[in-house]
């Protein structure tokens, strides 16, 4: 199977051909500049000599005099005087060069010549006494190149270790920057194989994209470790609850088998059987309603619900269990209270709080419910003077099968608060709790008074 190069691999090449790019396209511009740069040199030399020659040609006693110290030849560049007619007076001109062309004042030519191109400067100027003096200077046109060649030689032998130095640098650079890539990777895979999702890539601090992405992940796994918790905590539980009810069923059924002999022996078996599956099937039902809020798949029936009138009948209707332990409720319920929601899960919400107020009050004490508009906002409580909740307890009230400490004393599956506080937040609400112990508590919610639904 062929190998696919990794990203690292890619980046690497893609640095080093970049950078070898960028050296040849370098390379071509100085060439280019450091040949014209080099050609105008030698012009510019060409015509600095015939202009410093006359300051070297004087007039004397008849006789022209070229002073010694003229130089016919520096730097590749040829100089040569000639009198009016061409006939050479000093100096010299390169075998190869054809010195029969005509003189041009002032004109800086290229010709042609064995060998290659020339170029080709020609002055004169009048000295008093004697005529017309000429002065030309000659240089190579390939002069200029031969300095170029020089540095494409040079260029030619450094180029393949700049080329191996930008690919070393180049994989150096991409290992280092996909060091954090192959971490994450690496705690990716652990997690994976191992299933320890406690685990995290904790790159620490950091401002580019690679470290966002690792935080990022690191909250995913915190989520996802939570999830899985939450989830075997939820399972772990709920077998807890239904296997009391299930055993209570299997001995009644088991006593009732072996030792009912009347009718009347049966009943009492069934009735205990009948009792706990009530129990199991009201726990079953609330386990399937929050399962299907997990997952989103609980939909709101949104219709005008008229709240101050739900909330009076619930509390009409708990009266009665209310009586059983001496617990008067009062009512402080604002009329008129309207809002867009699901009048089921509404009573429902109200049902478990109050509920849990009168489970968990005080006997021979009070429940007070109250509900009234503030703003754009609906709110209600429900407080009793029970035992309280101690501080630390606060922010477990709302977590799945919590149970209250022993000395509130009762009994229950825990659902019922967790059930309130999805409800509430399904229809664009809050919740809260304040307690205080040996003073009671008090629970709190707030609802749109258009509610906007979360699932």
């Amino acid at each position: 199977m062929k190998r696919r190069l990794t990203i690292q691999m890619k980046v690497t090449l893609w640095f080093t051909l970049l950078m070898v790019l960028l050296a040849c396209v370098s390379l071509a511009f100085l060439f280019y500049v450091g040949g014209r740069t080099a050609r105008e040199e030698t012009q510019r030399q060409m015509t600095a000599m015939v202009q410093a020659a006359w300051q070297e040609i004087d007039f004397d006693g008849g006789t022209l005099d070229i002073d010694d110290d003229l130089e016919y030849f520096h730097s590749g560049v040829y100089l040569s005087v000639y009198d009016s007619g061409g006939i050479p007076l000093y100096g010299a001109v390169p075998r190869e060069f054809d010195n029969s062309a005509a003189f041009a004042d002032g004109q800086l030519r290229t010709l042609p010549g064995d060998g290659g191109q020339w170029y080709v400067y020609d002055a004169q100027q009048a000295i008093a006494g004697y005529g017309t003096v000429w002065i030309r200077s000659v240089a190579a046109a390939g002069q200029a190149d031969s300095t170029i060649l020089t540095l494409l030689r040079l260029a030619l032998v450094v180029l393949p270790f700049f080329v191996l130095l930008a690919a070393v640098g180049g994989y150096v650079l991409a290992r280092r920057a996909f060091r954090p890539v192959r971490r994450i990777t690496q705690t990716a895979r652990e997690i994976s194989e191992g299933g320890d999702l406690s685990r995290r890539i904790a790159l620490g601090e950091g401002r580019d994209e690679i470290y966002t992405l690792a935080a990022e992940f690191d909250r995913m796994f915190a989520r996802l470790e939570e999830a899985f918790e939450t989830e075997k905590q939820f399972t772990s539980d709920a077998s807890h609850e239904l296997r009391t009810p299930t055993a209570i069923i299997i001995s009644q059924c088991e006593y009732a088998l072996a030792h009912a002999e009347t009718l009347e022996e049966a009943k009492a078996a069934l009735a205990g059987v009948l009792i706990q599956t009530e129990k199991m099937a009201g726990l079953i039902s609330q386990l399937l309603m929050l399962a299907r809020a997990d997952k989103s798949h609980k939909k709101l029936n949104l219709e005008t619900v008229d709240l101050s009138e739900l909330a009076a009948m619930v509390a009409e209707q708990q009266q009665e269990n209310a009586d059983a332990r001496g617990i008067a409720i009062q009512t402080e319920i604002e009329p008129g209270l309207i809002l867009k929601g699901d009048e089921t899960m509404l009573m429902r919400m109200l049902i478990n709080l109050m509920e849990n107020g009168i489970k968990y009050g005080r006997e021979d004490g009070w429940l007070r419910v109250t509900l009234k508009q503030q703003g754009a906002f609906i709110c209600g409580s429900v407080q009793d003077n029970g035992p309280g909740i101690a501080p630390e307890h606060l922010d477990q009230v709302w977590k799945r099968f919590w149970q209250a400490d022993p000395a509130r004393g009762q009994s229950g599956a825990g659902l019922g608060l967790s059930m309130v506080k999805w409800i509430a937040e399904a229809h664009g609400g809050t919740v809260s709790v304040r307690s205080r112990q040996g003073e009671g508590t008090e629970f709190s919610f707030t609802l749109p008074c258009q509610a906007v639904p979360q699932v």
